[in-house]
């Protein structure tokens, strides 16, 4: 009885130790075969601002984890994405944790035929949206699309 139990419980932890990598590499592999790594902008040229635009960029570390960081020129900050599933239509549903925040946020990303991207819903843990079928939601007016910029 005590040996299948330490066997038991030797399988667990297996199991819980490599459960995040699995899952961390699954969600690497994601967002790399979707094409989303790297940095994104509405213009790459233009200096980073909060108004104008920011740099976007999605990386993978050595630990496995995928990043995302903003570059609103003065402020930057650096977020987890803690999950990447591609829908039938090949949009990327992203979901990531922002700290400061204290919440998290879930977009959907189209890549177009040209190789641009485009925001297509963005809404908070709670539902609500700030851009929703394309368009910001407090002015419907349509997102722009960003160009990789390296």
């Amino acid at each position: 009885m005590t040996r299948g139990l330490g066997r038991w419980i030797a399988a667990a932890m297996l199991w819980v130790a490599v459960t995040p990598t699995a899952s961390a590499e699954t969600l690497a592999a994601t967002v790399e075969q979707w094409g989303l790594l790297g940095s994104w902008a509405v213009d790459c040229a233009a200096r980073p601002d909060r108004d104008k635009g920011a740099l976007l960029t999605y990386e993978i570390r050595k630990d496995g984890r995928v990043m995302y960081r903003r570059n609103f020129g003065e402020a930057r900050d650096e977020n987890e994405v803690v999950s990447a599933t591609v829908n039938a239509e090949g949009l990327l549903n992203v979901m990531v944790y922002f700290p400061l925040l204290h919440q998290a946020r879930e977009f959907g990303l189209l890549l177009l035929k040209d190789g641009s991207l485009r925001a297509i819903y963005n809404r908070s843990e709670r539902g609500e949206y700030t851009i929703k079928d394309g368009k910001y939601v407090a002015t419907g007016a349509p997102t722009p699309t960003q160009q990789r910029c390296d």
